[in-house]
């Protein structure tokens, strides 16, 4: 329930829901413009072949309105999984929702592949809280899939030269890993979360810092940073 009172049916998505599949698309492009991030661009065809597959979960009003939405996509020949695509109706947001999403979808994916490493990448803090209550750790980029593939989805990304230029080991994305050989136990996560998230904040705010200095240095006049600081995610 969220702050007006509003409940949510999360559920994995079949058929009979891919008529939302435009609408999920073109609000996924909308919010990845807001942030000032990219993910990979996906067309209405992909999300109804998800659905399709099973491998899609999607939340509605009771009135059926869709609100929320979020896949499931593999990586080196199944040994990881990525919870992508995750999108919360504008209306909706702030409400409690993503966290049912993520944690419906993290389901799935463990029902569907038990043995895989669930992974992300992400600039949200409030995502990286969700993940951590899950049982994900922060990790370097070299512990995810090296599937050229996955990496190809980062074009869209406005920060894509930066992570060419770090040699797709560090980006303004924090990575996250669910190994399911190695993790924390619900409650592990409890009793640690708090501090936990303050780990997260200062990870975060330490590798934007790190990215940044060599600009810094390239630019005295702060030519070249302003339109790193015009970012969304500076203003968080």
């Amino acid at each position: 329930m969220d702050n007006k009172g509003q409940t949510f049916k999360v559920l994995v998505a079949d058929v009979t829901h891919l008529h939302f599949a435009e609408t999920i698309c073109q609000e996924m492009e909308e919010s990845a413009k807001a942030r000032g991030t990219g993910i990979a661009k996906r067309s209405p065809q992909y999300i109804c072949d998800k659905i399709k597959e099973g491998k899609a979960v999607i939340a509605l009003t009771h009135a059926e309105q869709w609100a929320g939405f979020c896949y499931i996509e593999t990586w080196s020949h199944g040994e990881y999984v990525a919870n992508s695509g995750l999108i919360v109706a504008p209306a909706f947001r702030k409400s409690g929702l993503a966290r049912q999403i993520k944690k419906r979808i993290f389901e799935l994916s463990r029902e569907k592949y038990p043995e895989a490493k669930i992974f992300g990448l992400t600039t949200g803090l409030a995502v990286m809280k969700i993940n951590s209550e899950l049982g994900y750790e922060p990790v370097t980029y070299s512990e995810l899939t090296r599937d050229e593939a996955f990496w190809a989805g980062c074009k869209s990304c406005v920060n894509y030269d930066i992570l060419l230029s770090k040699e797709r080991k560090n980006c303004f994305c924090t990575a996250m890993l669910y190994d399911p050989q190695d993790h924390y136990e619900p409650e592990e996560t409890q009793q640690f979360f708090e501090q936990k998230t303050k780990g997260l904040e200062r990870l975060v705010n330490i590798k934007r810092w790190k990215l940044l200095k060599p600009f810094l240095r390239k630019d005295k006049e702060g030519k070249t940073l302003k339109s790193f600081f015009s970012l969304p995610f500076f203003h968080q």
